[in-house]
């Protein structure tokens, strides 16, 4: 399971950072976004994947807490989702604004010619 957590992670990375090196600003706002995704994966990750552990309380009573899925990295990745959604969401705003005002979505603002 953790090898396949980590080679998603590491395919999220590896796409996100390859957008975010090309020229349209659409392609750097998808590699941020997957960027992000394999942050969250990554938080994720490192509360320990447990199979059929309960997630805050057993219904039998209180037990061992070395049973209990921790919390807080869910927390902490469901804030990331809500966070992400907002920043995508300005990104496009200021991607369609910066368009209207300069005519293209080059990151640079101007189109390379190829003579």
């Amino acid at each position: 399971m953790e090898l396949i957590l980590s080679a998603g992670i590491g395919a999220l990375t590896a796409s996100g950072v390859y957008l975010l090196l090309r020229p349209r600003t659409y392609q750097v706002i998808i590699g941020l976004s997957l960027l992000s995704y394999a942050v969250n994966l990554f938080i994720f990750g490192m509360g320990k994947l447990r199979v059929n552990a309960p997630p805050v309380l057993n219904p039998a009573g209180a037990g061992d807490l070395a049973t209990y899925t921790d919390p807080v990295p869910q927390a902490l990745v469901l804030t990331a989702i809500v966070i992400g959604f907002a920043m995508t969401a300005l990104f496009l705003v200021v991607l369609l604004a910066s368009r209207g005002f300069t005519g293209t979505d080059h990151v640079d603002g101007r189109e390379q010619r190829h003579d």
